[in-house]
């Protein structure tokens, strides 16, 4: 079947470059995608937006080039509840690839436990409304309620200036519930104003949430320059958000975790160079021991348990 992309759409980085930071053995792509291939893989037919095909071998192949040792594949909102892209990017990962899957309330138990067989970790709540259509959430705890035995955790994804009408539901979420991209933060407010200090308060009372300090590429109002050689220094890509996931690593070091978003669905201003993405890495967790944490040890414990 033939898919026409989304009009002004952003295809990934070619040709990234090389980080200049190295990353420690082991480390863990932990929020990444594919994308089809849409002739295999077909796009959902209710989906927001048709993105150009990303497929597993083009992830694994920057996997390799950037010297993560393993991925964490998130379902794209494009395949909506059809996890068979993600699921087949597991199974031929060689064991080194875990997954967040979408369903529905319709979901059998042996769909589940295959997945889990697959490597499927966890299912992805996603609030944004521009990207999806409205789920009932007593439907999303019905789904949470059924993981809840299997070990997985749920994933939230939303927009920082709907955190207090989602507070509730999200406290009342029997996992582990790890949100995307610190909540997406307006980066033009104060680290410590009133927004950001809510989404710290969600952390700081419940332990059960952790948050990815990813997508900076997202979130900058400054964009992407640095100057050569400033890698772990003064100046840093997408530095208006450094001071924000700087914050919340150092406040919650044992529950926070870093991926690169490729194939960076919907950007509409720039695509981000993942080499460079690696780059802002040392800027936000500024020692060894909290860059071990945020991209060895934390990913590990949530993701392959057995082997951390």
């Amino acid at each position: 079947m033939a898919f026409e992309k989304t009009p002004g759409w952003l295809d990934w980085c070619p040709s990234p470059s090389q980080p200049r930071f190295k990353l420690p053995p082991g480390s863990v792509d932990a929020h990444c995608h594919v994308f089809g291939p849409g002739e295999r893989f077909p796009y959902a037919a209710e989906r927001k937006y048709t993105p150009c095909d990303a497929s597993r071998n083009q992830l694994y192949a920057l996997r390799d080039h950037l010297g993560f040792a393993r991925n964490v594949v998130v379902q794209a909102t494009c395949h909506g509840a059809d996890n068979r892209a993600m699921v087949d990017a597991l199974k031929h990962s060689g064991g080194r690839a875990r997954g967040i899957a979408t369903v529905k309330r319709t979901v059998t138990d042996h769909e589940l436990h295959y997945m889990h067989e697959c490597g499927v970790r966890g299912v992805r709540f996603n609030f944004v409304k521009r990207l999806v259509d409205f789920t009932p959430r007593d439907e999303l705890l019905e789904i949470a309620t059924r993981i809840a035995p299997l070990g997985w955790h749920v994933v939230i994804y939303f927009e920082a200036v709907d955190l207090p009408e989602l507070w509730d539901f999200f406290t009342a979420l029997p996992t582990t519930v790890v949100v995307d991209h610190m909540g997406r933060p307006d980066v033009r407010q104060p680290v410590d104003g009133p927004e950001f200090e809510r989404f710290v308060r969600l952390m700081l009372e419940h332990g059960n949430v952790w948050s990815k300090v990813s997508c900076p590429e997202r979130l900058s109002v400054t964009g992407p320059p640095a100057l050569p050689g400033q890698v772990g220094g003064e100046l840093a890509p997408y530095r208006d958000v450094v001071p924000f996931a700087r914050r919340i690593v150092e406040t919650f070091p044992d529950r926070v975790l870093w991926g690169t978003d490729w194939p960076h669905p919907n950007l509409k201003d720039h695509m981000p160079d993942d080499g460079l993405l690696v780059d802002f890495i040392p800027h936000i967790a500024v020692t060894p021991e909290l860059q071990i944490k945020l991209l060895v040890t934390n990913p590990m414990r949530l993701y392959w348990p057995e082997e951390a």
